[in-house]
């Protein structure tokens, strides 16, 4: 099996995700919601990033990863299935299906999204393909990645926005920490648990912060741009909820043109990562054909 492959990366992934999550004691409405959010189809950008920087390294190490990887997918589908309460943005839908809490109820929802925060710590405690020293380095990321420093941190900006608009710095501020925190750690798990070098954990930090802000951007544009069909979201929502976009913040135009310029500088990490490792770091650019625009096909 040839792990340099993103499709394969993600299949794999998949297979996994599948196995973890048949629980014997948890109670089966709640795994059904759990299941019910985890399953619907999600482009596992996160995880699929994470095995990818350990296939780089050596495919060998790709299985090494695989608890990690589910951690991070339970903590970005937890935050997906709080985010759409109607306490937050509200939403009905989610890649095209009913948001769980329009499937469940407010209740469980809430509460699935609880399983999934907690639940995630103890995938990576029970991990054994990883020493401790691994273990805790791990958690303490993902903690400060997930925590009030870093995702919710930036999904509490994004609420005051909503009243108190910001400028272009502020509101890059608030999606490194709300969108960026969560592909930082994936590429800081992937070098950690392989190994990496500390110039090659800095430069993946680096593209993780050019692709986590270019991803959010292409974000806020598909929701100007995209249809119900496309994003398998209502549209229009972000100028509903008065929310500080980029294309709010500098038009069409400046908006697809400052995506273009972190899509850039992320590939030109890439490449000279690639190079100056003899690495094929440049598998990760095919994560960057998610960011294309309708317009641009």
């Amino acid at each position: 099996m040839n792990f340099l492959e993103l499709d394969t990366l993600r299949q794999l992934f998949e297979r996994s995700l599948d196995q973890q999550t048949r629980y014997h004691l948890t109670p089966p409405r709640l795994i059904e919601a759990m299941r019910y959010s985890l399953k619907n189809g999600g482009k596992r950008l996160r995880p699929v990033m994470l095995l990818a920087v350990l296939a780089i390294q050596s495919e060998d190490l790709v299985k090494c990863g695989l608890k990690t990887a589910i951690a991070l997918e339970y903590i970005h589908t937890y935050s997906l299935i709080h985010d759409d309460l109607p306490a937050m943005d509200n939403d009905d839908l989610r890649r095209g299906q009913a948001t769980n809490h329009k499937r469940f109820g407010e209740g469980l929802a809430i509460l699935a999204g609880d399983a999934l925060l907690t639940d995630a710590f103890q995938f990576l405690v029970s991990d054994d393909l990883l020493d401790d020293r691994t273990k805790l380095a791990l958690i303490d990321q993902l903690s400060q990645a997930s925590g009030s420093w870093g995702m919710v941190a930036g999904q509490v900006g994004d609420i005051e926005a909503e009243q108190t608009p910001v400028d272009y710095q502020g509101l890059k501020q608030i999606h490194d920490q709300k969108t960026g925190a969560l592909f930082r750690f994936a590429l800081e798990a992937g070098a950690i648990i392989g190994g990496a070098d500390a110039s090659t954990c800095q430069a993946l930090r680096q593209f993780g912060r050019h692709f986590g802000l270019a991803y959010q951007i292409h974000n806020d544009l598909m929701d100007v741009l995209g249809s119900q069909e496309v994003t398998g979201k209502v549209t229009q929502a972000d100028q509903a909820l008065t929310k500080s976009t980029y294309p709010s913040l500098l038009g069409l135009q400046g908006a697809k043109d400052a995506l273009a310029v972190e899509v850039s500088a992320a590939s030109q990490i890439l490449e000279n990562l690639a190079k100056e490792s003899g690495r094929p770091y440049q598998i990760l650019g095919g994560i960057l054909d998610y960011l294309t625009l309708p317009s641009a096909k």
